[in-house]
């Protein structure tokens, strides 16, 4: 049972996650900030912040700079990208991909097993998402690809986290935060442009923004996180999770005026169902889906 006061930290977390993936739609879409080059900023934050847990570096080193590439870099990246053009509630959903994601490397790279319940939750997780993205000429749009892929990307690193043993939450932030912002930073000066003319344009509240991102975000909610992860069992906080991608569909109708309709609806009640289903099994899967939370 889940104590009334780490019950209501778990929904200030959920809460602050939601809004900040509205966040990131105004900041690279109403702002028209470089998706990159705010992604390289968030990191940098993360990064100085979490400077004095970098040393000793955890080993095997290759096997981190993956898990950072992937968490950090590959899935932040792909997802600020991708919500350029499609809308924070059509975003959490397709995000949801990340749950059989998860499951199928699982059985891939960690040899696990999956039963029935589990293959029916993830299918119809992915039915979901299908209803969600699916539109008329058979094409799907490049936004919620980049999405899915962001949802893939975090799956891979969740999974590579599971054979790295004995890493500090906070050491682990510090080199996903370094190797991010060096991979983001490069990536941003050599494809994008005007970076610091849309910075100056908005002004401070781009400057709050990113703070908020990087502190409250990055570090304080996802602190919250590791303390509640560290008391209670994967599979009783995976399902309260799903109060995230509920959340953001609720922000991004009320804040950005997303479109939401009852095809959006029923997809995405059938991809929240599977995931459910997915999270309510007791299996050694369920701690991944609780690793992967990244927002």
């Amino acid at each position: 049972m889940v104590r009334v006061r780490d019950f209501l930290l778990l929904v200030a977390v959920c809460l602050i996650w939601a809004f900040n993936n509205v966040l990131s739609k105004i900041i690279v879409d109403s702002w028209a900030i470089p998706p990159l080059f705010y992604a390289a900023l968030r990191f940098a934050i993360v990064a100085l912040v979490m400077l004095p847990w970098l040393l000793p570096m955890p080993r095997p080193a290759w096997r981190i700079i993956a898990i950072a590439l992937c968490l950090g870099g590959g899935s932040f990246a792909l997802l600020f990208v991708g919500l350029q053009t499609t809308s924070p509630s059509a975003a959490a959903i397709v995000l949801q991909m990340g749950v059989p994601f998860t499951m199928l490397l699982s059985v891939l790279v960690l040899g696990e097993r999956i039963h029935w319940r589990r293959g029916l939750g993830i299918a119809l997780t992915l039915v979901g998402v299908l209803i969600v993205t699916w539109r008329p000429g058979f094409a799907l749009s490049t936004g919620l690809w980049l999405i899915a892929a962001s949802a893939f990307s975090g799956a891979a690193g969740a999974v590579l986290m599971k054979q790295v043993d004995n890493v500090a939450p906070f050491r682990f932030q510090a080199w996903v935060g370094l190797v991010s912002v060096t991979v983001l930073g490069l990536a941003s000066a050599t494809v994008e442009q005007g970076q610091v003319a849309a910075a100056l344009a908005v002004g401070w509240p781009f400057v709050a923004a990113v703070l908020f991102t990087a502190l409250i975000v990055s570090i304080g909610a996802h602190s919250v996180y590791y303390y509640l992860i560290d008391r209670y069992e994967a599979n009783l906080l995976a399902p309260l999770t799903l109060m995230t991608p509920l959340a953001t569909i609720g922000f991004g109708v009320w804040i950005t005026h997303d479109h939401f309709d009852l095809r959006m609806a029923i997809g995405g009640g059938l991809a929240m169902m599977g995931v459910l289903i997915v999270a309510l099994r007791r299996k050694p899967a369920t701690e991944l889906l609780v690793e992967r939370e990244v927002r």
